[in-house]
């Protein structure tokens, strides 16, 4: 199970289940927040255009029973796109300097937590999924973890599964920084234009995301995009842990928080 966690309570997180079978890994389920998950457990199809994705606390019991349902077994490894520790911190961590110094030369440097962001939150989320038997995995031999939680961050991931130079441009609020000349239409196009070629990535890993990409002119307002990005973090953070059980991702950080990176792809 992947999570592309909010810092806050008041913004959706995006939720992926994927799963090894036959044909390789498959995604079973992707949502744009955390209610949205937990109804397609009960059999309600996610309305991407009309529906209304809301923040709320991640519930983890639930998001974990919900997980079962739909895989019909329970999930080993949660990969999760939020600050998160064994020890308390209100401020930068050597993992958020790590990834800063090996990937802030490429537009991919860490974003700085403080006391309130994440803070309670992400803690409680670490405890939760902790009591849960997932404890949070910042080094030492993977190939030894079966059950556990991870840290992951999309955009030196997207570096990795893009075979990209420099940090993909597809964040909808930063969109007036990314193209200031361009009028609202034709950044819907540009954000759409990035999020096919991640979508188009992903679907070659696993067999396909379940995220409905719309056409351009079927959007109405900027905000409506925010939804399918979520989806597709989420989906880039299961993309990781799919790396990672494959030994295929590095640590950047201590023994008491680490952000998992997949390796450069060589082929």
């Amino acid at each position: 199970m992947a999570i592309d966690a909010a810092w806050t309570c008041t913004e959706p997180s995006g939720v992926a289940l994927l799963a090894s079978q036959d044909q390789g890994w498959q995604c079973l389920c992707v949502a744009p927040s955390y209610d949205a998950f937990l109804a397609c457990a009960k059999g309600s199809p996610i309305d991407w255009v009309n529906g209304r994705f809301q923040g709320s606390k991640p519930d983890v019991p639930r998001l974990l029973r919900a997980a079962a349902t739909i895989a019909q077994e329970d999930v080993d490894l949660v990969a999760v796109d939020m600050p998160v520790a064994t020890v308390p911190f209100s401020a930068r961590r050597a993992a958020d300097n790590a990834i800063s110094a090996a990937f802030g030369g490429r537009g991919c440097s860490a974003h700085s937590p403080s006391a309130s962001r994440p803070g309670t939150l992400g803690a409680g989320l670490t405890k939760s999924f902790c009591d849960a038997g997932y404890p949070l995995v910042a080094g030492g031999d993977t190939v030894r973890v079966r059950r556990g939680m991870i840290e992951v961050y999309p955009h030196p991931a997207l570096l990795s599964l893009l075979r990209a130079s420099y940090r993909i441009p597809y964040k909808v609020q930063k969109s007036t920084r990314y193209w200031p000349a361009l009028g609202v239409r034709e950044r819907v196009a540009c954000l759409l234009n990035q999020f096919t070629a991640i979508h188009q990535a992903l679907s070659a890993e696993i067999g396909g995301t379940g995220v409905p990409l719309p056409q351009s002119d079927g959007i109405s307002a900027l905000a409506t995009l925010k939804r399918y990005e979520d989806a597709l973090d989420a989906l880039v953070c299961g993309w990781v842990a799919v790396q990672f059980t494959a030994g295929n991702a590095a640590a950047y950080g201590d023994a008491t928080a680490a952000v998992w990176v997949p390796k450069p792809k060589l082929t």
